[in-house]
């Protein structure tokens, strides 16, 4: 899997029709036009404390990946943040026929990729309390639910994962 960053233009057509497929509810975006989904994703790469990725396997885009400053967007004031955390979403493509282990493995390539960064100490995740699926991958490569955390646009399971967490995880585990 390689990872490259994302550029919201050229990408559009295969952003758009990730984010707003009925399968991405929790991304948020599903009413949104194209020119709109280009708009926040300009919006995102351009910002000093937000980025956004696209990932690959084996040179075919599948995933989507956002990287951001926690203590400064998404949850700036709503959480004791500290030095070295860093804020994740991802989003895998709606995919045709399930492929056994893709998800783990894309969680997996998210995790290492945050912390090949030795700043990094601490991933910092906040997915809406409903999405059992999102808990049960994060879980899997070591993060720790704090508690709910209400946010304006919904209510979030805030976790926590340190780079120790993630290789006692991870170490051996069939992704």
């Amino acid at each position: 899997m390689s990872l490259h960053p994302l550029d919201p233009a050229r990408e559009a057509a295969l952003l758009h029709a990730w984010v707003t497929d009925p399968k991405a509810a929790y991304w948020m975006m599903g009413g949104l036009s194209t020119a709109e989904v280009v708009e926040a994703y300009d919006a995102i790469v351009r910002h000093p404390h937000h980025d956004a990725f696209l990932g690959a396997l084996d040179g075919e885009p599948c995933f989507l990946v956002e990287r951001y400053d926690p203590a400064r967007v998404e949850l700036a004031g709503l959480y004791e943040a500290r030095p070295g955390d860093v804020g994740m979403h991802f989003l895998c493509a709606p995919a045709g026929s399930p492929r056994h282990g893709f998800t783990r493995a894309v969680i997996t390539t998210v995790m290492a990729f945050l912390f090949d960064d030795p700043s990094a100490h601490r991933v910092v995740v906040e997915p809406d309390v409903r999405n059992t699926a999102v808990h049960a991958l994060n879980a899997f490569v070591g993060f720790v639910p704090e508690g709910p955390l209400v946010k304006p646009e919904k209510t979030a399971l805030l976790s926590f994962c340190t780079r120790e967490q993630f290789t006692a995880a991870t170490e051996g585990a069939d992704a």
